[in-house]
This record gives C-alpha cells, sequence and structure tokens, in this order.
C-alpha cells in the first residue's frame, strides 16, 4: 500500500486533485460508472458525494477555522477512497479495510445501510486518520482537531440523516430500528461515536511515527479496522435475519437505489 498525500498522482488522469470541485466530479464519475453497472458500491460513493458537497459549502460558508487547510485534507481523505476504487475496479491490491467493504458488492443480502458503512469503517477508521497526518505533516496535528472535529460533526450529522432518509423510502426500516433498539444502537454507535475518536488518535500515533515504521503502523490499524467491519458484515444470527427481511423490503434496482441516495434531499 503506498502512502497517499494531497499530490497524489489521479492514475487514470495523469494529474493531481487540486481542490475540491476536482473531488466532486470524481466522485459523480464514480457514481455514474456504479450506476450503469449496477454495483452496490455506488451506495457510499453518493453518500461521500454528499459529505464533500457539505464540506465544499463549509468551506465557503466560514464554518472551519482554516478553509484552504481542510480543502487539502478533503483532497488527501477523497484519493485514499478514488485509489481504493480503482484497485477494485482493476483487480489489484488495495487495503484489507477496503477489500472487506468492496467484498459486499456482488453480494445480494446485504441492504443499502451495510454497504455504506462498510464503506465509512474503511475510510473514517483507516483513511482520514493518515490524511489528517499527512496534512499537518511540519506543523503541529493539535492545530488540526477543532478542524477535524468540524469535519467529523458533519459526517456525524449525516449518518442519521441518511438513516432517516432510507426509513422514508423503505418504511419497514423504521419499524425495524424501532423494534430492535440494539440493531438500531449498533448503526449509530458504529458510525461515528467511536470512530471519531478512534480517527483522531491513529492520526497522533501515525504523525509520531518515523518515516520507515509508517507502513507497518498502517498495516497494523488496517488489519484491526478489518476486523470491525466483521460488526457490519456479520452481525450476528438475529440481526441478520432482521436485516434479510429489511432487504426483501428495499424498493428499486440498485441504479434507482444510487439516484436516491445521490438526489433525494435529507430532511
Amino acid at each position: 500500500m503506498n502512502r497517499v498525500g494531497v499530490d497524489a498522482v489521479d492514475s487514470e488522469n495523469g494529474h493531481s486533485m487540486k481542490n475540491i470541485d476536482e473531488v466532486i466530479d470524481q466522485l459523480a464519475a464514480i457514481i455514474a460508472d456504479a450506476g450503469q453497472n449496477k454495483d452496490p458500491a455506488g451506495y457510499f460513493a453518493a453518500l461521500y458525494q454528499k459529505v464533500t458537497i457539505k464540506v465544499k459549502e463549509g468551506i465557503g460558508n466560514g464554518y472551519f477555522d482554516d478553509g484552504p487547510r481542510m480543502e487539502k485534507l478533503d483532497v488527501a481523505f477523497a484519493q485514499r477512497y478514488i485509489d481504493a476504487w480503482r484497485a477494485y475496479k482493476s483487480g489489484s491490491e488495495m487495503s484489507l479495510s477496503w477489500q472487506k467493504a468492496f467484498e459486499l458488492s456482488p453480494q445480494y443480502w446485504p441492504i443499502v445501510l451495510q454497504h455504506m458503512l462498510a464503506g465509512m469503517n474503511a475510510h473514517i477508521n483507516l483513511d482520514l486518520g493518515v490524511a489528517a497526518a499527512e496534512v499537518s505533516a511540519g506543523q503541529k496535528l493539535d492545530d488540526l482537531k477543532d478542524d477535524f472535529n468540524r469535519i467529523n460533526e458533519i459526517l456525524s450529522d449525516l449518518v442519521h440523516e441518511v438513516q432517516d432518509n432510507l426509513s422514508a423510502v423503505w418504511p419497514f426500516l423504521k419499524w425495524i430500528l424501532k423494534l430492535t433498539g440494539k440493531v438500531d444502537d449498533y448503526l449509530v454507535d458504529f458510525s461515528m461515536k467511536l470512530a471519531r475518536d478512534g480517527a483522531w488518535k491513529f492520526a497522533g500515533e501515525y504523525a509520531a511515527v518515523g518515516e520507515s515504521g509508517k507502513l507497518d503502523c498502517l498495516r497494523a490499524r488496517d488489519r484491526r479496522i478489518r476486523e470491525i467491519a466483521e460488526v457490519v458484515t456479520n452481525p450476528g444470527l438475529i440481526a441478520t435475519v432482521v436485516l434479510a427481511v429489511v432487504r426483501l423490503t428495499e424498493r428499486g434496482t440498485v441504479r434507482q437505489k444510487i439516484g436516491k441516495l445521490k438526489f433525494a434531499p435529507f430532511v
């Protein structure tokens, strides 16, 4: 696994992504590809594009202490996902965390929310800490902490909005979540409460390791995050049965679901 920074080369187009608009365009291309190929991996891409647009709005509105730095973080963060996507499409090597997420794509039974959470697990728990450490290279990592927490607030808020949106699209999901509090708790707890602190802690660990030890540090973290993904992919017998019922009630084709996630307003 190669370490990816802000100026990582866009392997498909032969140039580095320089700004958040290019990130949004790259995500749009991924969404289009997933829709055309009926690939459930597009669910996470649609969610991620919405997050990126919200971050862009936050930068423009002065929500962050340092807008230009936040844009650099967004680009570095997104590059790791885009590289993982391209590895997935080409059959190349990728992190274990992303491999676990993309393994869900050809499977019938995972629900939309499981696909999205598996992607969030890899991207937040693994990629976000790396990107934060790299953007802060040569500076104090703590200077980034307030803005780091602000971007996590955007992610956290969106998790709940997406859950509400999916419940509106599939009413039976809302009933299930009310009936089975444990399932609801694991979805919320997994999504951000632990991931937020864990990503920042890992950013500090990764920043503190010398250059020669970064790869081993990254691999060790990757193995742990892959294990966390088991909570989503194999949640236990009762939850699996519940989620199977939800899956059977989902409406629309993969392409239609991607469209709803991309365009439907989250209110």
